[in-house]
């Protein structure tokens, strides 16, 4: 009899957790997140647009303009293939099973993992549940970028460069600002980077040139002009969201639109930027510095980015298991910073303070000050040798 019962309570253990997963995402797909999903109406009336090759940026559309690279709009085509109800139900099922993938992953291909790997999924679910549940219900892309981020770790991991970069491209069709891992491809010269390099490049330059295909040459060279224009034209009124939670935008909130505020702005975004380029000047010290660095670029997106909302610090994914795994490690000073940390990030929510009170959070700009002490534990961690 024993031998039949320990591989059933595997079983249990093996398919329980998905299970699970499961019946939540089906309750709250047809609870509530059905009636949302706001941004994937974007995106499929872009592939809409796409498929008729009309102009995709419509000042028409307002604030739900599309502000994507037009390849993102043929990447969503097959949305169109179905009705509505049930592109969304596939686009929510993509994105759970990307979620899912980027929480396990996070934590599998942490270097030298010191913790269990069911601890650290644990609670880097729950502190960042607000976000994934935020991106969820707008039925945003955020998760297949990280995922796609995650992903290329692993391939830099085991040496397949040329697939970590291409995927890191791959990330550019999502997300424009997946571009800033370019520097850091471009700076850790060894053949294998180079070689992540020019795939990256590549992939990125098939993003470019792919709408040619539908709207012709002059066309993609147009498309592009517009993209930029929509970008552009938007950012400044986005500055002063409630949501924004990018360097710009705090420094907006705080002093107002001026020349202080873009100069502050500048100067906190290099000093971000330091801290970044200070853990790889580091990364002699430690025997695999990859997964840090890109952690450290995906934190670094909402925060430099002018259209960095609050659940774009998902991103911050990686970090998060990262500095879970090594926190026993740390000082009792910098364990408490990194508890704050995560904590006024992930579990200060609308429910919990009530609608004035969050206002006021929001304002104050207190989860971008989290995140920045989130960026400072997580490069502390090179300074220490301890990834």
């Amino acid at each position: 009899m024993e031998t039949g019962y320990v591989p059933l309570q595997f079983e249990m253990a093996r398919w329980g957790v998905p299970l699970v997963i499961a019946i939540l995402a089906i309750t709250a797909f047809q609870w509530r997140v059905q009636y949302e999903m706001v941004d994937f109406a974007v995106y499929r009336q872009a592939a809409t647009r796409v498929a008729r090759a009309e102009p995709l940026y419509q000042t028409g559309d307002g604030h739900y303009q599309f502000k994507y690279l037009p390849a993102f709009a043929i990447a969503a085509l097959p949305l169109t293939l179905v009705d509505e109800s049930a592109a969304k139900m596939m686009w929510f099922a993509a994105s759970i099973g990307a979620l899912v993938l980027l929480v396990r992953w996070s934590v599998r291909f942490l270097p030298e993992r010191r913790r269990g790997i069911g601890l650290l999924i644990a609670l880097t679910a729950l502190f960042m549940a607000k976000f994934y549940a935020h991106e969820l219900i707008l039925g945003q892309s955020n998760i297949f970028f990280a995922l796609l981020a995650i992903s290329a770790i692993g391939a830099l991991q085991l040496d397949a460069d040329a697939i970590g970069g291409g995927l890191l491209g791959a990330a550019v069709c999502i997300k424009p600002y997946a571009l800033v891992f370019a520097p850091w491809l471009l700076v850790n010269g060894t053949s294998g980077n180079r070689r992540a390099l020019v795939a990256f490049a590549t992939v990125c330059a098939v993003v470019l040139i792919a709408p040619a295909a539908i709207y012709g040459i002059d066309g993609n060279f147009q498309l592009l002009a517009d993209w930029w224009r929509t970008v552009s034209l938007s950012t400044a009124p986005n500055l002063t969201g409630a949501d924004n939670v990018s360097l710009a935008a705090m420094w907006t909130k705080w002093l107002g639109a001026n020349a202080s505020t873009r100069l502050l702005t500048g100067l906190s975004s290099a000093a971000a930027l330091g801290l970044v380029i200070d853990a790889w000047m580091r990364r002699n010290d430690t025997g695999d510095p990859i997964y840090l660095e890109v952690a450290a670029l995906l934190l670094l997106v909402p925060l430099l980015s002018p259209q960095g909302w609050d659940y774009v610090l998902l991103l911050a994914t990686p970090a998060v298991a990262l500095l879970f795994d090594r926190l026993p490690e740390l000082s009792r000073g910098w364990q408490t910073a990194t508890w704050g940390a995560v904590a006024i990030m992930g579990l200060v929510t609308f429910d919990l303070l009530g609608r004035a009170a969050y206002a006021r959070f929001m304002a104050w700009s207190i989860i971008s000050l989290a995140a920045i002490t989130l960026l400072v534990c997580l490069t502390q961690l090179r300074r220490l040798k301890l990834a």
